[in-house]
Formats: C-alpha cells, sequence, structure tokens
C-alpha cells in the first residue's frame, strides 16, 4: 500500500468514525428529548387529574386555565383554590403517577399562605431500597395562592435509564468506533515495519554486495595457475578472502543473536568480570581502525568498584558496537573518550566522541530494531541498524541502563550503568 493510499485510507476512515459518532449522539439526543417530553405530558395529565380531584373533594369551582405550572424541567406546581391534606395530596399522587406509569422518584411540598413558604414535604421512591439524605427545599411560586410542587430530583438518571436500545447502541457503537481506531493502529504499524524490512534488505545488501563482491574477485586471482610462482600475492589475496569470509560470519552471527534475543533464548553465560580489563580490551581490538583513521582515545577509568557479574562476550560487544560507531559517523578524525566512574551500586561508562551527533528527535528511535538515521539514498557508512539495539537488550539484561546525550556536528556521548557484583 503506498503512502498516498494509507493517507486517504486513513483521513476516509477519521471522516467515518466522527460521522458515526456525530450522527448516534444526534439520536440519542433526539429520542431522549422525545422520552422528556412525554413525561412532562404525561405528569401533566397525572397532575391536571389530582387537581380535578381536589376540587371536587373540597367542592371549590375549577379555575378556567390550566391549574400545572412548569417552572423548570423537573419542577411542577399546580394552583389549589383552597387548603390542601397532605394524605389525600400523597395518595393522589401516587395513585395517578401508577395509572401513568411514571416510576421517576419524587418529592412534593404545599405552600402555606399563612407563613409563606413550602412545608408538609415528602420524598417518595417507587423503589424500596432508595432513601434520600435530606429534602431538598423546594422553591416557592411567585402565585401566593393555595398550590403544592412536585419535583423529579432524579429525572436525567431515569430518563437514562429508560433508554434501553439506545444505550446498548452506544455501546456497541463505542466498542466498533475502538476496534475500528485499533485498527488503523496495526494497519499504520505494519506500514512502518514494511518500510523498516525494507530498510534492513537495502543495507543487508549494501553490507554483503562488497565482501562478495571482493571474495569473487579473488577466487578469479587465485583460479590463475600462474600464481603459485608468487607466494606473497597467493598469501595476499588468501587473506583477502579469510578476512572477508569473517566479516560475512560476524554479520550473519550479529543477525542470528538479534533473533535469539528477540525470542528470550540468549542466555547470559554469567562470571565475575574486571570491567576495566574488558574496556582495555575492547580498545586493543579497535587499535588497528584508530591508527587507519588517525583517530585518538583518551582512558580516564576512575571507578574504585569496578567488578561485573555478567557475560564476558556480550558486555566485550557491547563496549566494541559504541567505539565501532564512535569512529564510523565520524566525518573528523576520531577523538574518543572513555571514562568510568561509581554512582550509588552502579559501575558508569560514558564513551564519548567528537563525530556527526544525532538530532534529539531520534534519541529513542536509535535503540529500536533496524533503525538508522535517515541519510536519503547515501549508504556510505555500512550497517543493518542492528547494533544499538543490540547493546540496549544486553545492557538491560544485566539490569543496567543506557542513555544518549549527543549535538549535531559536535559528537555523542553514551552513558551505560550497569550495577557492581
Amino acid at each position: 500500500m503506498s503512502r498516498n493510499t494509507l493517507r486517504i485510507v486513513i483521513i476516509l476512515a477519521g471522516i467515518s468514525i466522527v460521522g458515526i459518532a456525530v450522527t448516534q449522539i444526534y439520536w440519542v439526543s433526539r429520542a431522549l428529548d422525545i422520552r422528556e417530553n412525554q413525561f412532562n405530558r404525561d405528569v401533566n395529565t397525572a397532575l391536571r387529574s389530582v387537581a380535578g380531584q381536589i376540587f371536587e373533594i373540597n367542592k371549590t369551582p375549577a379555575p378556567a386555565n390550566n391549574p400545572v405550572n412548569q417552572l423548570s424541567t423537573n419542577y411542577f406546581v399546580v394552583a389549589i383554590n383552597g387548603a390542601i391534606d397532605v394524605n389525600l395530596l400523597e395518595f393522589l399522587l401516587i395513585s395517578e403517577f401508577e395509572k401513568r406509569n411514571i416510576t421517576a422518584d419524587f418529592e412534593y411540598g404545599i405552600y402555606d399562605c399563612s407563613d409563606k413558604c413550602m412545608v408538609y414535604g415528602n420524598f417518595i421512591s417507587p423503589k424500596k431500597n432508595r432513601m434520600l439524605a435530606s429534602i431538598a427545599e423546594l422553591p416557592t411560586w411567585k402565585n401566593q395562592e393555595h398550590y403544592f410542587g412536585v419535583q423529579f430530583p432524579f429525572l436525567q438518571a431515569n430518563l437514562l435509564s429508560q433508554m434501553g436500545i439506545w444505550g446498548f447502541s452506544s455501546a456497541v457503537l463505542l466498542v466498533v468506533i475502538l476496534f475500528f481506531v485499533y485498527t488503523l493502529f496495526v494497519i499504520l504499524k505494519q506500514k512502518r515495519l514494511s518500510e523498516v524490512q525494507k530498510d534492513f534488505i537495502n543495507n543487508m545488501t549494501h553490507e554483503f554486495k562488497t565482501p562478495i563482491s571482493t571474495i569473487a574477485i579473488s577466487s578469479e586471482v587465485l583460479k590463475d595457475p600462474s600464481i603459485v610462482r608468487e607466494p606473497d600475492r597467493l598469501l595476499k589475496y588468501a587473506s583477502v578472502i579469510e578476512q572477508e569470509s569473517n566479516r560475512l560470519k560476524h554479520q550473519v552471527e550479529r543477525v542470528l543473536q538479534m533473533a535469539q534475543l528477540d525470542e528470550k533464548k540468549i542466555e547470559l553465560q554469567k562470571e565475575s568480570i574486571d570491567g576495566h580489563e574488558l574496556i582495555q580490551n575492547a580498545i586493543h581490538n579497535y587499535s588497528v581502525a584508530l591508527d587507519k583513521h588517525n583517530g585518538d582515545v583518551m582512558i580516564k577509568l576512575e571507578a574504585t568498584q569496578f567488578k561485573l557479574n555478567g557475560d564476558k562476550f556480550h558486555l566485550t560487544n557491547v563496549i566494541n558496537n559504541l567505539i565501532d560507531n564512535a569512529i564510523k559517523y565520524n566525518s573528523n578524525l576520531p577523538q574518543i573518550a572513555i571514562r568510568t566512574y561509581n554512582k550509588k551500586e552502579l559501575l558508569c561508562v560514558e564513551i564519548e566522541d567528537n563525530g556527526i551527533g544525532i538530532a534529539p528527535e531520534n534519541y529513542q528511535k536509535i535503540f529500536e530494531r533496524f533503525y538508522r538515521i535517515p541519510t536519503g539514498n547515501v549508504h556510505d557508512v555500512k550497517g543493518f541498524g542492528l547494533g544499538l539495539n543490540y547493546v540496549k537488550l544486553i545492557v538491560e539484561a544485566h539490569k543496567g541502563s543506557i542513555s544518549v546525550e549527543s549535538e549535531l556536528g559536535k559528537g555523542t556521548v553514551f552513558k551505560i550503568s550497569l550495577p557492581i557484583s
């Protein structure tokens, strides 16, 4: 899948998700409004019926206009031309609400004209176990005549609980959206892995092409029967084949080691190690490469405790990788400084170079497998992008940590911390 195609898929997927979510919210809102309007009609009808029965009992004429007034979303008042018996009112309210299947909790109060305040309040709940901590004081109405008020304190929660299929469909939609987003994430991840693998194959091709070509040319030279009369030349080409074969062997072993580390199959052969000796041996291994590039190493081993319990082979490779990078990624004469010191119960090793440096946005990425800092189509520095990932895995396998500080064009410092045995 091309980059443009993937971008179009992501945009269309995003528009689809937003459209579906907005549509669902709209219809749920409409359904809630319809249910709320139906509830208000049922309550109005029930309260008019209650008012009519009270007018009959009190033998007072019913008003020409509707005695029920809705002051807010969940508060209704009913004007009554006369005194109201609290027990009768409660009985009538419960009866009328039950007839119309109004199951919401409610509280009511009666306005006392003499004291000009709401009195005789009570909380009624169809749910037997529900208790209201304290009855809220119902607001008074500007009309100073006899009236009673009914308030539904949990109206919104009650309406939402009755949404039924809408709640279920919203939950299903949420799951679908989450799955959709997860699918897009997987697609992007697979796309990135595909690009990484492509880069790896390109790097591997460049890395293997040179030694294979060198071996092929040397083999052609060795086929010449007259070369036996030139032992020095024979030895030279035989050495070239040996060196290039070893180079290929090391590269293959590195790839296999990374596969083993990824599958957690590698076993560390731990032993007591002299950390300083390990560093000095690694420097000796690269003495020829440093001489070839007119490089220099400054050693400052100040740690007083440098005994480690670890795998000598892999820890040596860690130092080798960092020194190798300091030489390879350097457009100047390599100047490498290696320092050690103790911090708490750790042996800290710093390897500093004066190379090309690393941009801050790549600090974490350089430890990812196969990742190489983009250089376009230029492959002047060979490698698979495995070295620093290998370093990080080995350091962490020894319960240590690694960090990097760098500045483009000025150099890089790798800091390794390993627990002292």
